[in-house]
């Protein structure tokens, strides 16, 4: 298996690639039109990125089979063109997400201390300490947090040990209900708020901890911003898509909002350029270059989740942490086909179904101890009529009996 790598990666996960017996393609660079003719060139299976954008025209450059994004979200891949070309999308979730709560740590800690203003002074030769003592202090301040996936966790940990009050909303809470708070950690202190208006009105501090999807972009408004209190703190270590930025301004100005970011929208391709985002001017913004996951320890436990990906994939077909299969089944019927274990006998079975212009959508076939019989279960897009039924059965001798699933309504129908 041809390995791809199109980014920047540690040399640890690069051993662990040649050691799973892969063929490995290193090439960090690459990007755009250079990133498409390498895909072509090198016949690569599987392509392995981190920033790096890829889009639907890579994916028909040459013969990808799977794309790993060697971090935890996978907007910067076009998921819906590999969907249509059944190439699998894979991530490395949870494994960055210690890394990214201290740096969204680090940014509270900054902007209560003014730690980078404290710096700029005394390098320039100021001595303030009058104005630098201004502290609010963190203890006893209620943190909210918007978002409780693995970052958002490992935040309200680092908070509980400052002693911080902790609020939380999040989507996963409004779909799965009490299912969700059964699964928080024993050692997570945490209030579960309804609404993120509430978790603003309510939090000293908001940090952001959502995914980047179609319903999130643009979620934190002008609506919620309102609500916060005047010189509260707002963190973004998410996505800057999340985030009205035109909206956060004004609330920077008019409320006095203190903000630290490390994700801007239209953030620079490259690792160098430069680059102005609106509110970087403003006194009370610190800003970061998005290197919330760029540590050394969370970078390697990437890597290594990168490989088991690949290796897994290599050795077994299957996919861990895949993003784009379908979490329900789109078929309507199922054809249990009961039969001999011979050759020839699914090749009958599916003649028939194409004449009968009906789709198998997914199928697997479970063989029985001595390998003499087995079962397949065929998933159809419609319900095969009876007399297509009869030819199936009665037009091979291998086959044992046969009989349809109504997966909607879950009653077995001969």
């Amino acid at each position: 298996m041809k390995v791809l790598v199109a980014d920047a990666f540690e040399v640890s996960g690069l051993e662990g690639l040649k050691a799973a017996g892969c063929e490995v393609v290193y090439q960090p660079d690459l990007t755009g039109d250079a990133l498409a003719a390498a895909i072509a060139s090198t016949g690569a299976d599987v392509l392995v990125v981190r920033s790096t954008k890829v889009t639907e025209p890579m994916f028909d450059a040459g013969r990808l089979s799977l794309v790993v994004r060697a971090g935890a979200g996978v907007n910067t891949i076009d998921v819906r063109a590999a969907s249509r070309r059944g190439i699998y999308v894979s991530n490395c979730p949870g494994k960055n997400a210690i890394a990214v709560a201290e740096l969204a740590f680090g940014l509270i800690l900054a902007l209560d201390r003014r730690i980078p203003d404290n710096v700029a002074d005394l390098r320039a030769g100021r001595w303030n300490k009058k104005e630098y003592s201004k502290a609010r202090g963190l203890f006893g301040r209620t943190l909210g947090l918007l978002g409780f996936g693995a970052i958002g966790q490992e935040m309200a940990r680092r908070a509980n040990g400052f002693g911080m009050p902790v609020l939380v909303w999040s989507p996963r809470f409004l779909r799965e209900g009490s299912d969700a708070l059964a699964h928080v950690p024993d050692d997570l202190e945490i209030t579960v708020v309804n609404s993120p208006e509430e978790l603003a009105e309510r939090s000293d501090i908001v940090s952001v901890h959502l995914a980047l999807t179609a319903e999130t972009r643009g979620f934190v408004g002008a609506g919620m911003l309102n609500r916060m209190k005047p010189g509260a703190m707002f963190i973004n270590t998410a996505r800057g898509e999340i985030v009205d930025h035109a909206a956060l301004a004004a609330a920077a100005k008019a409320r006095g909002l203190r903000v630290g970011m490390d994700v801007f929208p239209e953030e620079p391709a490259t690792s160098t350029a430069a680059f102005t985002p609106p509110l970087a001017d403003l006194p009370n913004v610190y800003g970061t270059h998005h290197i919330g996951a760029s540590t050394d320890q969370a970078q390697e436990a990437i890597a290594a989740e990168a490989v088991r990906v690949i290796r897994t994939y290599k050795d077994t077909g299957s996919v861990p942490n895949v993003v784009n299969l379908s979490t329900h089944t789109p078929a309507t019927h199922m054809l249990v086909v009961r039969h001999r274990d011979r050759p020839g006998v699914l090749a009958h079975v599916f003649d028939h179904l194409r004449s009968g212009n009906l789709n198998v959508q997914e199928t697997e076939n479970v063989i029985f101890d001595g390998a003499e019989a087995a079962v397949a279960r065929i998933n159809l897009d419609g319900h095969p009529p009876a007399a297509l039924l009869r030819a199936i059965e009665q037009g091979n001798q291998d086959i044992l009996s046969l009989h349809v699933v109504n997966i909607q309504e879950q009653q077995w129908q001969r």
